[in-house]
């Protein structure tokens, strides 16, 4: 019998991550690292657990990521929206917990574009009256 798998594509930022949802004993596997190994962070790894945590689903699934782009902290947020994604088609019932909690929606904030005649986005020259 074929293994049901579960796809869910997330993005933060610049980071974006493809996530598979395959049902096993919770294993999360990044790029092909553990959890563990892929983030120092003890806080990021409870981000990218959000979502199962939130719908008991915590060990059901292994989780098999993707990630590329970004720094480590939107690639954590990346992580969490794909699994968001992926384990609302695993189970339709989870979206009003899953939306509730925003972990559905799409972080809309970037970075400001750099504007020229300043250093960076807002960044102005600092300059001496005489």
């Amino acid at each position: 019998m074929a293994q049901v798998t579960y796809y869910g594509t997330g993005r933060r930022k610049h980071s974006v991550a493809r996530v598979r949802l395959v049902p096993g004993d919770g294993n999360i596997v990044i790029n092909k690292r553990s959890i563990d190994e892929f983030f120092g962070l003890e806080t990021l790894k409870l981000i990218v657990k959000q979502p199962l945590r939130l719908t008991e689903t915590e060990g059901q699934y292994d989780v098999l990521v993707n990630v590329n782009g970004g720094g480590f902290t939107g690639q954590a947020g990346a992580i969490r929206h794909g699994i968001a994604r992926a384990l609302l088609k695993a189970d339709p019932e989870f979206r009003s917990v899953l939306k509730r909690a925003g972990f559905l929606t799409r972080d809309p904030r970037m970075k400001e574009r750099k504007k020229y005649g300043l250093k960076a986005a807002r960044r102005a020259p600092q300059f001496s009256k005489r």
